[in-house]
């Protein structure tokens, strides 16, 4: 799919918040008579009402998750290049929009803020980040990631959590609806298929990205499989309930998968309900 097919998508999916005065034009039957302008009408003594133009420009912010948990992958890509991939693409559509765009990179702490702006040398800046930025954490703390970026920008922008979302945060919830009353987010969750199933390929080290611990996991064991296996089954549905129940837009991504067309599903879902 080409890009101006996608930027297109983008434009219909995330739409101005406002509407500006455009032009009067002569009443015509199924127009809406909050629309009349009395002034006009008065002067031609016939009725006029006023035309209006969406307001285009949003402010969109992408909080990008740079925790341990990302740098996994079990086919062609890690999850930290496919989140890097999307947030270049959502970036170069916002810009090409005529949005501001910003970025928070986040793990258990804010690791750092770019402030929304338009412009070529900004999304270059982004980019930039988006390839080098090192955190200097590795833990998870989506709550305040979003707490963070309802307190720095003041008026509503559309908001993108691009994150694999693998935490255990009691106020995730709470934090997500307050966010998503006053801004528009949209969850985008990256996940490995290795993520959701063992093999069965006898007893296997594991090591936990964030905290650097280490156990030891028999897959050969069939329970063991079946166990894991509805753990992430569970844990997937209440992810799911919680972007349904706080209202928020989101897409679940499997890192072999292209992503591309899963945003363009979502960007066309919003379009239909916009």
């Amino acid at each position: 799919m080409s890009a101006n097919i996608f930027a297109g998508e983008y434009h219909s999916a995330f739409k101005g918040r406002g509407m500006a005065f455009s032009e009067v034009r002569e009443y015509q039957f199924g127009d809406d008579v909050r629309n009349i302008d009395w002034n006009v009408t008065a002067r031609y003594n016939k009725p006029y009402i006023k035309i209006f133009e969406e307001e285009r420009e949003l402010t969109v912010m992408l909080l990008i998750d740079v925790s341990g948990s990302r740098d996994f992958g079990s086919f062609e890509k890690f999850k930290k290049n496919v989140i890097t991939e999307i947030s270049a693409i959502l970036s170069f559509s916002a810009i090409q929009n005529n949005d501001k765009i910003g970025v928070i990179f986040f793990s258990e702490t804010i690791e750092k803020f770019i402030p929304p702006k338009k412009g070529k040398s900004h999304i270059l800046r982004i980019i930039r980040e988006l390839i080098d930025f090192e955190p200097e954490n590795k833990g998870t703390n989506i709550s305040e990631a979003l707490r963070y970026m309802t307190n720095a920008i003041k008026k509503r922008c559309t908001c993108f959590i691009i994150s694999d979302f693998i935490q255990s945060e009691n106020e995730f919830d709470k934090a997500l609806t307050i966010a998503n009353n006053k801004h528009d987010v949209v969850a985008l969750r990256i996940f490995d298929e290795r993520e959701a199933s063992l093999p069965p390929i006898g007893m296997i080290k594991l090591k936990d990205a964030e905290t650097g611990e280490y156990i030891w996991v028999d897959s050969s064991s069939r329970q063991v499989r079946e166990s894991y296996a509805q753990w992430w089954k569970e844990a997937s549905a209440k992810l799911d309930w919680s972007f349904k129940k706080s209202g928020v837009d989101y897409a679940n991504i499997n890192t072999k998968e292209d992503y591309v067309r899963s945003l363009m599903t979502l960007f066309k879902k919003r379009g239909l309900k916009a």
